[in-house]
């Protein structure tokens, strides 16, 4: 038996930890009530204990504005309501940790507010299995967090023995936790929801002590929007305290506190890249390939062929063309082309014509000259998978990493695997599979034996591959009937049987699940019914296919999310190289086709329609106009959204009206109302226009695997023993780190904190908010003393309170935790403040808190006096100068990827991706100018200055001729931060003392290198006195 691989969980990831605060911040400052007096009508049995139950806590004014807060912080419209039953919406894209995030958030909730009852309902056996393994799996990690055993403060509910929910949730007085499917409960005739022998109602109980209910994927329960379903129903009968709702893919949105979907989580690299690869990548590249791909508006037809730029590879590219358009000269001059041309003017309804040496072809839309028969493309997707994984696995081991690559092949028919009327039991697949395979290591069989740790047993093909699918109660495979792979699966509507032996096949597959990440393990490719695909969400799959016989395979991001997590090594630590992290999706399609399916099913699953003017833009319109972060509040933004409406930018739906020039030409127009608004008028303008123009492009990216890859390198312009030492020059400036110093009037910064403070308390109290509920009380048959509900509703009353005291040494002590200062100058700034009273309450504090911080930031950066090189600590060089992967789809905007001249460029690399149409502008100046020896873009995050606001990096690396230079003595390494457009008087504060954060980091770096900020390249030839070679004198 292969060794299980253990994983290890990181507990400080960001995306994970905003998403756990969302759901905690909610509850912030809230009252809560203890156990009432009423218990439910309950008779207990010698050994039963009474039900204890959540605190309570008070819905009304301080839920919906901790709510819109949380929003705000998410880049989220703010909600003017809250749904009733104080329904939750948290949004993940599959693979970020989903389960991790639920499991916490109940940790935090129970450490933070004393909540322990807690229910987790799930939609189906296989996904209950996969959060049973999840908890297992954490134990270790959350004793470590919060010395709490999740295994012996959870259980999963078994139907066979219902008291357990008695004992272990309803009576339980520590943190409870029971995991149950829907199904336990969504029908009357359940047995959780019978009365029992003696009279007890588990159902009754459980109402009783208001569980909060946390759902896992709760689009596949909820039914549509004109009817609830009945497990949507049997939840909301329980009056749970509230509901967390977590998923990648909600139907309906209720009070969403946090999103990371699809196109955040590839932004930020928490999922592999997607790469797809075709049948038609096969076609010869000496074959005339032609496709006739579609008609455009200007009456052209768009055709794909293959093409070739001078020096470089023959790829496929796509061209609109009119009659008598030469395919040889569109080809780059290709000699199968020759004398191939469009015959005559394209038209709508009629094929195109195209003119050979042979005579006329005529292809219809959609089509190509060169067709691939359906059997024949079964076999060419294994090939190219079998293909695939190998080379996959060679470039892991190559990069020094023991990761264990896996194929998925996804198939719709058993038969087509295990084949009972064969003699071999063989199905056709297995057949192709096994001659493919055989014929592969027969041709590499020197490169598998000197790496055959990683390759166990690969001559033994029945060791290698492996089938798992649904199983009957006599363990048979079997195919599910009425299972449909081109709807989502909560659109498949399965009779119980054929769930039940889903359920068997998936529980298989999680079993087996850690085994396979071991290359002690030989099992490396795995044929699997697509009924199963909820069960493969293990990280490691790196190739997927899916094999249709009929045709070609839809493009489900459902199916294709079943590869996307980050793969582990065999340590069980997450890879976090973007070389690695790809799946290659092996299609029985045309790229072009396959794509832009597959970004639809994404788009759809995110809700994303590219003229909705979204909260995060109206938001971001906002920090880049300049308003200062403490205006901006759910209000201004409601206030933002609101008058771009009045005057037609957009409509009630956020949807923009009209065409870019008409909505430019009212925004030019428009004056706002509101004085914030119209104080920054101009930049809103301007940014609200180029953040709408970036979000008409944003798309996740998915690669033509078909094409070969864009090669980038280091090039070396100048010889190479003169690149080495500009280089390493370079490179001895950059690798260095360094330390702030800095030097406070503590008298003044005191002073400061308690004006500061005294401000913002200047209108706060503190308050509770109480909900009455109006009643009767009354004796019922048997006597006992019963409160029934008034018919007229329930009331809001907010009154002042006096908190419980905290002395100055607790707030002292809270204040120094979050700040680190000393505990003398809190105490000082505590005795100055002139409601002190205030910091009793926990929320008040918190603020003031912030408040302090963010005033010892500022306070710091601007009185920074020096920074210190740090010996013996170093940057790595690697993500200093980490290469940029270029694609395809990074050439759809022309400024995009800066692609460095082929007879001479001092560009460090054959290709830069850029941020924006005035960086490319920035780097194609620096390349003309001959005293410019050599440039180039440093890596977020790898190049990195300390300051009291985090990291800091600058954009370019720029090294110059001494003798092209105003000054020489100022050296010839210049660090460059560019803002394009800006004046000093646009950057914010932040900015700018971050800027003086690197000036003083450079100049303990070295005397040899200056760093400045500038807003173009005019701006940069002045600053750094850099004589322009371009206009033939030095820019003054």
């Amino acid at each position: 038996m292969a060794k299980r691989i253990t994983f290890q969980f990181e507990d400080d990831l960001d995306y994970q930890m905003q998403a756990i605060h969302s759901t905690v911040e909610l509850f912030r400052g809230l009252s809560r009530h203890v156990d009432g007096i009423y218990r439910p009508k309950r008779i207990r049995k010698f050994g039963e204990g009474d039900p204890i139950r959540n605190n309570d806590i008070v819905v009304g004014s301080r839920l919906l504005e901790n709510l819109r807060k949380v929003q705000l912080s998410n880049n989220l419209f703010a909600d003017s309501s809250l749904v009733p039953g104080n329904n939750f919406t948290i949004e993940m894209e599959t693979g970020t940790g989903k389960t991790y995030v639920y499991l916490r958030t109940i940790l935090e909730l129970y450490q933070e507010y004393g909540f322990c009852k807690f229910m987790i309902v799930v939609p189906s056996i296989a996904i209950r299995k996969g959060v049973e393994k999840s908890m297992k799996q954490l134990a270790d990690h959350f004793k470590r967090l919060y010395n709490i055993d999740i295994n012996k403060h959870s259980f999963i509910y078994d139907s066979n023995n219902p008291k357990q929910i008695s004992s272990k949730l309803v009576e339980s007085n520590d943190l409870s936790i029971c995991v149950l499917n829907i199904q336990a409960f969504n029908k009357d005739t359940n047995k959780i929801r019978k009365e029992d022998e003696y009279g007890q109602n588990l159902w009754e109980d459980i109402k009783y002590i208001k569980p909060i209910v946390i759902i896992d994927e709760p689009q596949k329960i909820e039914g549509t929007v004109k009817k609830k379903s009945k497990s949507l129903v049997a939840i909301e009968e329980l009056q749970p305290l509230f509901t967390l709702r977590y998923s990648a893919t909600h139907k309906q949105l209720y009070n969403q506190i946090y999103k990371l979907d699809s196109y955040a989580a590839y932004q930020k690299d928490l999922v592999k890249k997607i790469v797809v690869k075709t049948v038609y990548g096969v076609i010869p590249k000496d074959y005339p390939y032609v496709r006739y791909l579609a008609f455009t508006s200007d009456l052209k037809a768009r055709i794909e062929m293959f093409s070739q730029d001078q020096g470089g590879t023959i790829r496929f590219k796509t061209f609109n063309v009119s009659g008598e358009t030469s395919l040889e000269e569109l080809s780059g001059g290709l000699f199968q082309y020759k004398d191939y041309r469009i015959a005559e003017e394209p038209h709508k309804l009629k094929p195109l014509s195209i003119a050979t040496k042979d005579g006329f072809t005529s292809l219809e839309m959609g089509h190509s000259n060169h067709e691939i028969e359906k059997n024949e493309a079964v076999r060419i997707q294994i090939r190219l998978a079998i293909q695939n994984h190998f080379a996959k696995q060679f470039n892991i081991i190559r990069s020094g990493r023991k990761i264990k690559a896996l194929t998925l092949f996804f198939i719709d028919a058993v038969s087509k695997v295990r084949d009972e009327s064969a003699p071999d039991g063989r199905g056709e697949y297995l057949r192709i599979f096994d001659e493919e395979y055989k014929r592969y290591i027969t041709t590499h069989t020197h490169e598998l034996e000197k790496n055959k740790e990683y390759f166990p047993d690969y001559m033994n093909v029945q060791a290698v591959r492996e089938g798992y699918f649904a199983r009957d109660k006599k363990n048979n495979a079997v195919d599910v009937e009425e299972w449909d792979s081109s709807v989502d699966d909560s659109d498949v509507k399965l009779k119980a049987k054929s769930q039940e032996d889903i359920d068997r096949g998936i529980s298989l597959i999680l079993e087996k699940k850690d085994e396979l990440l071991s290359f002690e393990e030989p099992l490396a490719f795995i044929f699997s019914h697509s009924a199963l695909r909820e069960g493969w969400d293990n990280p490691n799959v790196f190739t997927l296919c899916t094999l249709k016989a009929g045709g070609s395979d839809i493009a489900k991001k459902q199916e294709i999310g079943r590869g996307l997590r980050l793969p582990v090594d065999d340590t069980g630590n997450r890879c976090i190289d973007r070389k690695i992290n790809e799946l290659m999706v092996i299609a029985n399609d045309y790229y072009d086709h396959f794509a832009s399916v597959l970004q639809k099913d994404f788009n759809d699953n995110m809700h994303f329609v590219k003229d909705e003017v979204t909260a995060d833009i109206l938001i971001e319109t906002l920090k880049l106009a300049g308003v200062p972060e403490e205006k901006i509040s759910p209000l201004l933004v409601d206030t933002l959204k609101e008058e771009l409406a009045s005057v037609g930018v957009m409509n009630s739906d956020k949807i923009l009206k009209g065409s870019p020039q008409q909505i430019a030409e009212i925004l030019d127009n428009m004056f706002f109302v509101d004085d914030t608004l119209n104080e920054h008028a101009q930049l809103i303008k301007q940014q609200f226009k180029e953040l709408m123009v970036q979000k008409g492009t944003r798309k996740i990216e998915i690669v033509n695997g078909d094409n070969v890859s864009y090669d980038n390198y280091v090039r070396a312009y100048v010889t190479e023993g003169e690149f080495e030492k500009i280089y390493l020059g370079l490179r001895k400036n950059l690798m260095k780190r360094s330390i702030y110093r800095f030097k406070i009037n503590k008298d003044t910064f005191i002073e400061d904190c308690i004006f500061q403070i005294d401000q913002s308390l200047l209108f706060k109290q503190s308050r509770n908010e109480y909900k009455i509920k109006m009643g009767r009380g009354k004796f019922d048959a048997s006597q006992k003393f019963v409160m029934e509900e008034a018919s007229y509703g329930d009331k809001e009353l907010e009154v002042e309170i006096s908190s419980e005291q905290k002395s100055d040494f607790e707030i002292a002590n809270f204040i120094m935790y979050h700040t680190m200062l000393p505990r003398l100058a809190i105490f000082k700034i505590i005795k100055g403040i002139t409601k002190r009273g205030l910091l009793n309450d926990q929320d008040i504090l918190d603020d003031v808190t912030q408040l302090i911080l963010r005033n010892l930031n500022d306070t710091k950066a601007s009185n920074i006096t020096s920074y210190e090189v740090i010996n013996g600590y170093e940057l790595d060089e690697r993500n200093i100068f980490e290469m940029d992967t270029i694609t395809e789809a990074d050439f759809e905007q022309e400024w995009r990827v800066f692609k460095a001249r082929s007879d001479r460029s001092s560009a460090m690399n054959e290709y830069y991706k850029l941020d924006s149409e005035g960086e490319s502008q920035f780097a194609h100046k620096l390349e003309n100018n001959t005293n410019v020896l050599l440039f180039t873009k440093l890596k977020k995050g790898g190049f990195v200055i300390d300051t009291p606001y985090g990291n800091y990096s600058p954009d370019w690396a720029v090294v110059c001729r001494k003798d092209a230079l105003k000054d020489s003595t100022i050296g010839i390494y210049f660090i460059v931060e560019t803002k394009a457009g800006k004046t000093w008087e646009d950057l914010t504060q932040v900015e700018r003392n971050k800027i003086r954060c690197g000036e003083l980091h450079f100049k303990a770096v070295s005397n040899n290198t200056k760093f400045d900020w500038v807003n173009g390249y005019e701006d940069f030839v002045n600053k750094f006195g850099v004589f322009d070679s371009n206009k033939g004198h030095l820019s003054i």
